[in-house]
């Protein structure tokens, strides 16, 4: 995930909700790379209620950085829980954690409700597609992997890691 591109998006969310106080200093903690710190302010915002929703999507951040993915997967699943927007941004970041904590089918159910969001960047479209190739990675699904790296290939076929990596699933699956 780059995190710099997603930090912009919450700082509008926060504005846009008219947040002062501990949402907007943690906030200022994220972009300037102290996440212990954003992760308390970020913490403290979201017990007090102050726009929850947005307070967990930015815990969750802080989490995610501080690779504490179980931590980072519970704050966003709590941001969609108050009030935050569903974007696939959101979902991506979920789907991650899940990656990261060896739950390749809740990561593939994440991905693919990520895909199904409006306004995804082409540069999210294509991370979670490659996305769900790992996922079906992590489960050994060889076939669906591949698959998936064809139609992936045909869109994007510019990728040079995603051509390696067909020719080692290929391989894979011959074994």
């Amino acid at each position: 995930m780059k995190i710099k591109a997603v930090i912009p998006a919450l700082a509008l969310a926060l504005s846009l909700a008219g947040c002062s106080g501990s949402p907007e200093k943690g906030l200022e903690y994220l972009e300037a790379g102290e996440y212990e710190q954003a992760e308390e302010e970020f913490q403290a915002a979201a017990e007090k209620g102050n726009h929850p929703g947005e307070a967990y999507r930015g815990l969750g951040i802080a989490r995610w950085e501080l690779k504490d993915y179980e931590g980072a997967k519970k704050a966003f699943k709590s941001a969609l829980e108050n009030g935050a927007q569903k974007t696939g941004t959101l979902y991506n970041f979920i789907g991650c954690c899940a990656l990261r904590l060896e739950e390749p089918s809740s990561a593939l159910n994440y991905f693919n409700l990520g895909l199904t969001r409006e306004g995804n960047s082409e540069e999210l479209v294509q991370e979670m597609k490659y996305n769900v190739i790992a996922a079906y990675e992590q489960m050994e699904d060889w076939q669906s992997a591949v698959q998936k790296l064809e139609e992936y290939l045909e869109e994007y076929p510019d990728d040079e890691n995603a051509r390696k990596e067909l020719t080692f699933l290929e391989t894979r699956e011959l074994e």
